[in-house]
Parts: C-alpha cells; sequence; structure tokens
C-alpha cells in the first residue's frame, strides 16, 4: 500500500520508514529536519533511506496551514502514520510555544487535511506521559489522564482528544499509541541513553535522577514498530470492540493503544546494563527528581496483543548491547 509517514527523519519515523519498505510498501515521507537535535544525525538516518526503491522524502512543517492538504491531494495515500512533531518532557518547559505549534497545530492541520482527503486509517504518535500523575499501575488506555506534569504531556492529550472529535463527526478511522521510553541505534541525542552513554565513554559523570528510584518500560525501537506496522491493518470500527478492555470510544472510530515493554526496569539496572555492554563503569551523581518527570511508567499491553499478537521480545541486556555498539561505531568512540 502507499502511506505517508511524517517526522520520516527522527527515530522511530525512520526505523518505521526502513521496515514498510522492507515488507514492499511505498512510502511518501515528510519531515522538516528541524534543529532542536542534530540535524546530522536526521540526515544520516535519511541518507539510509535515499535510493531505496518505493521512498520519497518531502520537505516540509506539519504546521504549515494547508501543506498537508495539499500533500494528500496530491499523493493520496492509503494510511498515514504521523510521528513529527515536538518531543521531550524537560524542553517543554524552557520552549512550550514550539509545543503548541507542531503538536496541537500540526495536529489539527493533519486532521483537516484528513477530513478533506479521507484514508483508511490515520495512525498517530503519543505517549505515556498523559498518564502523568496516575500511580495505579500498569498504565491501562482506558485510565483518566486528567493530570499532566509537563507541558508536552498536556499537548499530547489534546492532540488525542481533537482527533476523537473528528473521528466522530467525520468517521475517521483513528488509532493513537501511547509510547513507553523508546530506545536503540538511531536514538534520539537528548534522551537518557545517549546522555549516558557519551559521558561514560567520556569519563564524565551522569546525572541520576530521584537519587535513581525511577522505573521506566523501556521499549527496544525494533519491537515497537514491529506493533506499529501490525496496527496498520487494525483500523478501529465504530462500535465493534475487541477484547475485554478495549479502549475504543463507544461513539467513534478513535482508539488509544499502549505500545511497551510491559515491564518496568529499574533505572541503576538499565545503565548497569549499558556499563557492561560500553565496559566501562559509570561516576553517578545522585539527583533529586526533575520538574515534570514521574518516578515510574508500566504498560498495560494485552490490548496490543488481542489486537496484533505482536509480543515485545527484546530484552533490556540485549537491547542495551545492540544500542552501544551502533553508539560507538557512528560516534566513532
Amino acid at each position: 500500500m502507499k502511506l505517508l509517514v511524517t517526522g520520516s527523519s527522527g527515530f522511530i519515523g525512520y526505523h518505521l520508514v526502513s521496515r514498510l519498505l522492507d515488507q514492499g510498501h511505498e512510502v511518501v515521507g515528510l519531515d522538516a529536519l528541524t534543529d532542536y537535535y542534530s540535524v546530522a544525525l536526521k540526515q544520516a538516518r535519511l541518507a539510509m533511506l535515499d535510493g531505496r526503491s518505493g521512498f520519497r522524502q518531502l520537505p516540509g512543517r506539519v504546521e504549515t496551514p494547508g501543506l498537508l492538504r495539499d500533500l494528500l491531494a496530491e499523493e493520496r495515500p492509503e494510511v498515514i502514520v504521523h510521528f513529527a512533531g515536538q518531543a521531550g518532557v524537560r524542553h517543554s518547559i524552557e520552549e512550550p510555544r514550539s509545543y503548541l505549534t507542531s503538536n496541537m497545530q500540526g495536529g489539527f492541520e493533519l486532521l483537516e487535511a484528513v477530513r478533506a482527503h479521507p484514508v483508511k486509517h490515520l495512525l498517530i504518535a503519543s505517549t505515556s506521559s498523559v498518564y502523568g500523575a496516575n500511580t495505579e499501575m500498569p498504565y491501562r488506555e482506558t485510565d483518566k489522564t486528567d493530570t499532566p506534569m509537563s507541558f508536552y504531556a498536556a499537548t499530547k492529550k489534546a492532540t488525542e482528544a481533537m482527533g476523537h472529535s473528528y473521528a466522530h463527526l467525520f468517521d475517521i478511522p483513528m488509532t493513537f499509541f501511547r509510547f513507553f521510553t523508546v530506545y536503540g541505534p538511531w536514538g534520539r541525542p537528548d534522551m537518557a541513553p545517549s546522555l549516558f552513554a557519551d559521558a561514560i565513554l567520556k569519563g564524565r559523570p551522569i546525572k541520576v535522577f530521584n537519587h535513581g528510584d525511577m522505573r521506566r518500560d523501556f521499549t527496544f525501537v525494533t519491537d515497537l514498530v514491529r506493533a506499529v506496522e501490525a496496527l496498520i491493518d487494525a483500523a478501529p470500527e465504530r462500535g465493534k470492540p475487541v477484547g475485554a478492555h478495549d479502549s475504543l470510544s463507544p461513539v467513534a472510530p478513535h482508539r488509544i493503544v499502549n505500545i511497551g515493554n510491559a515491564e518496568p526496569v529499574r533505572l541503576l539496572d538499565f545503565i548497569g546494563a549499558l556499563e557492561r555492554a560500553l565496559g566501562r563503569e559509570a561516576e553517578k551523581i545522585l539527583m533529586d527528581i526533575q520538574p515534570g518527570d514521574v518516578p515510574a511508567t508500566w504498560a498495560e499491553t494485552s490490548l496490543l496483543r488481542d489486537l496484533t499478537g505482536v509480543e515485545m521480545g527484546t530484552s533490556v541486556e540485549a537491547g542495551v548491547a545492540e544500542f552501544a555498539g551502533w553508539f560507538r561505531e557512528y560516534h566513532q568512540l
């Protein structure tokens, strides 16, 4: 089939596009190559995709009025997977306006474009950060998400709500997936694995927040894109729930799906796996928890299994080893 993937030069977007091309699909990528982090890294990912059969990359910001509508009119994709947007919990404290424009205005432009040019399935990336101050775990898709701890999470929650209104009004099959702490090769340099690896290999101390009492549902990127690919064929249908805990809306073809490893890991254990993979011990500075952060995340993933049969299979030890090998090679460390 023909798909549009926004944010195609991003960490997850790159991995998904590569997998879709492996499966013989035609993919149109859209990415603005913004400088939130290294443009060179984004260009290196894109270089891995350039020239592959069935792939074309286009420049553009999703929040540009009319850009997506015109793109859909010309390309007529059957499915859209939307990753483009501004990521990062802590950056949203310093630069909230970029989240407003990229995530909310960009989401609105996407919804308007699909309203004008319908697709078989619209899939949109959200985040586990929307669970905010919830303390009951594991997180289920049907849990309340009324207490976001960061503006980043608030913009993602708002986009989920905007999507529901369009799914209801215009019968657009729509799936939002909530990602849980994705890591792996080609990961963003502002994320903990890259920050830790860089510091360890260069002999600098690493900052360990909440004095190490943090747990994350670390999800290896290859597992995650397998799940996203499988969800493409699981478009929600109004009035047709799947499984006992389906988050399908009672009034719209709109569903939310957790994608996580369903196994929270202590941050210090993750660091330990990275130390073993790099062959060096980290000097750790224990610090208080950061504003906007939460001490733990844990995905309940029975809905994902009901919809796709996909199981997350990569252990932290194996995933971290693969990440560390890529990090050393890419940075020549």
